[in-house]
C-alpha cells in the first residue's frame, strides 16, 4: 500500500465517517466547506463563533459534472475550475483547509453486522476490504476505507463504512488544490445532511439529488440503513409510485431487522413538487412525511444565519453546519 493511500485512510477515519453527525465529538472543523454537485458548487466560510461569514454559489451547466463511482466525474474542468474559484473568490479563501462535501454516488456507505470485529484499524480495513470486495465496481487497491462502529440491535458490533475510489477523490481534491486549499475532511452530501435528522424513533430520509435518490434510516442517532440509488426519471417526470419502488427495501429491510416500523418520513430534493409525493408515502408508511430543512427550521435545528444556507436547499452545507455547532 502507498503512503499517499495509507495516509488518506487516517484522513477518512476521523473525516468521512466519524464526523457524520454527532454519534462522536468532532475534532476542529475547518471554517470553509465547498459543497459540490452536479450542478453547482457551493462555498461557505464560517466565523470564530461559528455563525455564517460568507456564501457563494456558482451554478454549472448541465454534464460539467458527472457523478459516479467509477469513471470521471469533472467533465468540464476548465468551467468547474473557474466556478471553484469565483466562489472561493467570494468568501475570501486562502491558504487554509477546507470540507469537502461530495455527490452521494462518490462514496458507497455500507451497515454490516459482525459478531466479532477487530479493535484495531491495522486488522479492520483489511478485513472490511475484503468483505467489501464484490460489493464495490473498482479493485481493492484503488480503494479508500473508513469505518466506524456503533450501537448494535442486539449481540455484536454493527459498523457503517464508508469506500471511494482514490482517483475519483483526487479529482475533486485537486480542485480545492487548484485555489490554494488544503482538503482535510471528505464526506458525501447524505452522510452530511444526516445531523437533521434527530428524532430518536426511525426516520427515514428520502433525498433526491438531480437523478440520484439516497435513501437512509437513522434511529436515536444509529445509521440502520442506506442505499443510494439512480432513478428511472428525474424532475417532473419522477412519480411517487417510482420513489416508493426505489425507497422501499431499506425500509423493508429495517421493517424485517429492527421488527418496528418507520415513525417518520423526512424528504430533500422535491422543491415545489413535495405536496404532490407527502400523501402516498403517508399511506405507505402511515407516519407523517415532511420537508427535511422545513421541519428543521420550523423547529429551530437552525440558527438564523443558517437559513440562507435552507433557503438555497443547501441541506449537505446545513448539516455540517449543525456538526460544527
Amino acid at each position: 500500500m502507498s503512503s499517499a493511500v495509507t495516509s488518506r485512510q487516517g484522513i477518512y477515519q476521523s473525516g468521512l465517517v466519524r464526523r457524520l453527525t454527532r454519534w462522536l465529538d468532532a475534532t476542529p472543523h475547518p471554517p470553509l466547506a465547498i459543497e459540490i454537485s452536479a450542478g453547482r458548487v457551493a462555498v461557505v466560510r464560517w466565523g470564530r463563533a461559528g455563525s455564517l461569514d460568507g456564501l457563494a454559489v456558482e451554478n454549472l451547466p448541465a454534464g460539467a459534472i458527472v457523478p459516479s463511482a467509477v469513471e470521471t466525474n469533472i467533465v468540464d474542468s476548465a468551467t468547474v475550475n473557474k466556478a471553484v474559484a469565483s466562489a472561493c473568490e467570494r468568501v475570501r479563501s486562502r491558504d487554509e483547509e477546507v470540507a469537502l462535501i461530495l455527490p452521494d454516488p462518490v462514496i458507497r456507505v455500507f451497515v454490516q453486522h459482525f459478531e466479532e470485529f477487530p479493535r484495531t484499524s491495522e486488522e479492520a480495513i483489511p478485513m472490511l476490504r475484503w468483505k467489501l470486495k464484490k460489493s464495490v465496481p473498482f479493485e481493492a487497491d484503488e480503494t479508500i476505507i473508513s469505518y466506524m462502529r456503533q450501537a448494535p440491535r442486539e449481540a455484536g458490533v454493527d459498523v457503517v463504512t464508508a469506500l471511494a475510489r482514490l482517483r475519483i477523490i483526487r479529482e475533486y481534491e485537486s480542485l480545492a488544490e487548484t485555489v490554494g486549499l488544503f482538503p482535510g475532511v471528505v464526506l458525501s452530501s447524505s452522510l452530511a445532511a444526516i445531523s437533521l435528522l434527530e428524532d430518536p424513533k426511525a426516520t427515514l430520509l428520502a433525498r433526491i439529488s438531480n437523478s440520484t435518490l439516497t435513501t437512509a434510516i437513522v434511529r436515536s442517532g444509529v445509521l440502520c440503513g442506506y442505499r443510494c440509488t439512480d432513478l428511472p426519471a428525474q424532475g417532473g417526470y419522477l412519480t411517487p409510485q417510482m420513489l416508493l419502488e426505489e425507497v422501499f427495501p431499506v425500509a423493508a429491510y429495517y421493517q424485517d431487522t429492527w421488527q418496528e416500523g418507520i415513525a417518520t418520513v423526512r424528504v430533500a430534493g422535491l422543491g415545489s413538487r413535495l405536496p404532490e409525493f407527502v400523501q402516498p408515502l403517508e399511506d405507505e408508511f402511515h407516519c407523517p412525511v415532511r420537508s427535511l430543512l422545513q421541519t428543521a427550521v420550523s423547529e429551530g435545528s437552525i440558527k438564523e444565519d443558517g437559513r440562507q444556507l435552507a433557503d438555497r436547499d443547501l441541506d449537505g452545507l446545513v448539516g455540517w453546519m449543525l456538526q460544527r455547532s
